[in-house]
């Protein structure tokens, strides 16, 4: 990646609305030349999506859960091939809490599900739904949950730290 994609990419990550003429002031290039680099970038994948990130408590969510699964063996292709089918025909059905799930490794789990809930009550139902897929042979399922109403605040969910710190990356970065 070129020294000015990485620029543009860590400017985007902070404010995607942003025009291709004022991110050219930021990032010290031409408006032409961001627009080539953007086209650049979306083409080879390196932004998937333009997104929002919403202050979910003033919608109304109360958690955000963060579940850790264990299950006994390694998927195997026919196991993979159906748990996505299943989750497929969930997501076609309506909306859904889960915001990322994937596999993974680390704390005694191999896989992970982070999701958003209105209430308590959903997320247990989310749970109890994960659960289904008992021919992965679920081990055990732990969750780490977020209060979101709660006053005390950390760091929130947001890029623009990882996009600062995208730009310290030697390794990432080629010579123009």
């Amino acid at each position: 990646m070129k020294k000015i994609e990485l620029k543009l990419l860590s400017e985007l990550m902070k404010n995607a609305r942003r025009s291709d003429r004022d991110l050219a002031k930021a990032i010290g290039t031409s408006q032409p030349t961001v627009t080539r680099a953007r086209n650049r970038l979306e083409k080879g994948g390196y932004i998937r999506e333009y997104t929002v990130i919403p202050d979910f408590r003033k919608l109304g969510y109360e958690i955000l859960a963060v579940t850790f699964f264990k299950y006994e063996k390694r998927f195997d292709a026919e196991k993979i091939t159906k748990a996505k089918k299943i989750l497929s025909e969930s997501f076609k059905k309506g909306p859904f809490e889960i915001i990322m799930a994937e596999r993974g490794m680390g704390c005694g789990y191999n896989a992970i599900m982070i999701s958003i809930h209105r209430d308590y009550k959903s997320f247990v139902e989310l749970t109890n739904w994960a659960q289904q897929f008992q021919f992965l042979e679920l081990e055990k399922i732990d969750s780490f949950l977020i209060d979101l109403a709660g006053e005390v605040r950390y760091q929130p969910l947001t890029f623009s730290s990882l996009a600062k710190h995208l730009l310290t990356q030697k390794n990432t970065e080629k010579k123009e």
